[in-house]
């Protein structure tokens, strides 16, 4: 499952704002990875203020990071793509210039993450690994309003 990880600096994200980045995350990873839209968690972790530093001096230009990690056995452009996407998408909800988004994706092997309790699958395998939920688990993803 990519985790997505969104660290502001020096800009306070509306909740409202979270929850339109969140989905374009979200929307993005699907479009372009073909994973379904539930494997996709974001996780907001905004730094304090005077904690954001370039060259080693104070930068006080607010500056989206947004840090993926996924799941190997992508093709470079499948990637670039994702990039692209999730830098145009996020700067737009922002309200920020694309040069003050700055986009990082990290490959881990399936066999290097547990999620759900379980190894992941590899990419194309969701549909079989989704059978093994447990029916307290879909039921509370369910209540969660997420589709799965």
């Amino acid at each position: 499952m990519p985790t997505y990880t969104v660290r502001t600096a020096n800009l306070a994200l509306t909740e409202d704002q979270k929850e339109r980045i969140a989905a374009a995350i979200t929307a993005a990873h699907n479009a372009h990875t073909g994973a379904p839209a539930y494997f996709a968690q974001v996780i907001f972790d905004p730094l304090d203020a005077g904690s954001h530093f370039l060259g080693g001096k104070p930068n006080p230009t607010p500056h989206v990071f947004v840090q993926g990690l996924i799941r190997s056995g992508r093709a470079v452009e499948v990637k670039a793509g994702l990039i692209q996407q999730i830098v145009e998408q996020v700067s737009a909800v922002a309200g920020l210039s694309t040069e003050d988004v700055w986009v990082y994706l990290q490959d881990i092997a399936a066999t290097q993450m547990v999620e759900f309790g379980r190894f992941l699958p590899q990419p194309g395998a969701e549909d079989e690994w989704r059978k093994g939920f447990s029916s307290q688990k879909l039921a509370s993803m369910a209540r969660a309003g997420i589709k799965v």
